[in-house]
């Protein structure tokens, strides 16, 4: 089935998620989030990669509402899609549509070919994350795990 989506908690991985970030603004949340993806097999050019991510970021907030940040990229200089997540110490003001500080930020990297499946990841992410018991379940996980594991449960609730 060529249109299913890949799962959030497959996407990510323990070593790629931080629980209680800390980093009082955007750009030192963003950065911190962008050096888990150091090493990762996919990322063929870390320094494209941030490049890649701050262009978007400076076209339009990535701020998507209810304390959710999402930056993204479509870049050359990954050869698969991949994530890093973290749920901030404490809310961090990010520009959001809706003005409110965020304390959950994905960034989500893929490829130029990969557009369709990009679209279709940064949408479940959104939806998922536009559930409350989620988003308090992911400011009270206390590892890695615990937001992998949330992730997980609340995408058995999503239909494909």
């Amino acid at each position: 089935m060529p249109d299913t989506v890949t799962a959030i908690h497959e996407l990510l991985a323990p070593e790629r998620v931080r629980v209680r970030l800390p980093g009082g603004d955007k750009e030192t949340v963003v950065e911190k989030l962008l050096d888990l993806l150091e090493g990762h097999p996919s990322v063929e050019d870390l320094a494209e990669v941030r490049e890649a991510v701050w262009e978007r970021e400076s076209e339009l907030s990535t701020g998507v509402g209810k304390g959710l940040g999402l930056p993204h990229a479509k870049t050359a200089a990954v050869t698969g899609t991949v994530a890093a997540f973290a749920v901030t110490e404490e809310p961090v003001e990010f520009d959001a549509i809706d003005r409110e500080p965020v304390q959950l930020v994905f960034l989500l990297v893929g490829t130029e070919a990969a557009k369709s499946e990009h679209i279709r990841i940064l949408s479940r992410i959104s939806r998922l994350v536009s559930r409350r018991r989620l988003r308090l379940e992911l400011v009270k996980a206390q590892t890695p795990e615990d937001v992998l594991d949330a992730f997980a449960e609340a995408e058995r609730g999503l239909r494909q």
